[in-house]
């Protein structure tokens, strides 16, 4: 009888190469439009086709990558003018976390916020901006697991990669630091367990940095 070992060995090694891929599309060696080879990250990686095919999958549904027929997969384009419609859509979703999450948000959560904004920082000190976003995430992910609402967990989910690039967008006009000191004062407002409070920093944290990235000049 088969132990399931063999399986799990794949799915860690599909998970790796998922999370080293996208790493290297955030950090910019992939860029937007451009054609990621499987046969290359095959031969790169010193891996088979399945677990690559099968990572590509995964960056497919979370909208980092297109696939088309007869000609491969290539990373998706986010245009400005997305992400300039995306700030409205996500401080809105946002607001309503917010203010779900400060009445019922727990002390082992809020612990868990404090953890992220600390991997932030450290992550900010060893210029790893990869790191950064994903602690980034993982924070507000925290905030809407908190307010326990399925529906709103599932549709911030859904918008993984716009949230990634409009992360990884503003970062290159306003820098790390200040998006990661700009998450204090949202965990501030849990611990006074104030949901009108949680719900204006939240959406003044994206609200902000939007204003920040797009008023200069304007979306494509």
């Amino acid at each position: 009888m088969a132990d399931g070992t063999g399986g799990l060995a794949r799915a860690v090694l599909r998970e790796q190469l998922r999370e080293r891929l996208l790493a290297r599309i955030l950090d910019g060696e992939f860029a937007p439009g451009e054609r990621i080879v499987e046969s290359h990250v095959m031969k790169e990686y010193e891996v088979s086709q399945a677990p690559v095919r099968e990572a590509l999958r995964d960056l497919e549904a979370m909208r980092f990558v297109e696939s088309f027929p007869h000609r491969g997969v290539r990373v998706r384009l986010i245009s400005e003018r997305e992400l300039a419609e995306m700030y409205p859509v996500r401080a809105a979703l946002e607001e309503v976390a917010g203010r779900a999450a400060a009445p019922v948000v727990t002390d082992d959560a809020l612990t868990l916020l404090e953890d992220e904004i600390e991997a932030m920082r450290a992550a900010t000190r060893d210029g790893d901006v990869h790191a950064v976003l994903v602690h980034d995430a993982r924070f507000h992910e925290i905030v809407f697991e908190a307010a326990d609402n399925a529906l709103l967990l599932e549709v911030w989910r859904s918008l993984h990669a716009e949230i990634r690039a409009l992360v990884t967008y503003t970062r290159v006009r306003v820098g790390l630091s200040e998006i990661v000191e700009s998450h204090v004062p949202i965990l501030q407002a849990l611990r006074q367990r104030d949901p009108a409070l949680a719900g204006k920093e939240m959406r003044h944290h994206i609200e902000h940095f939007g204003a920040l990235a797009f008023t200069e000049q304007g979306p494509d």
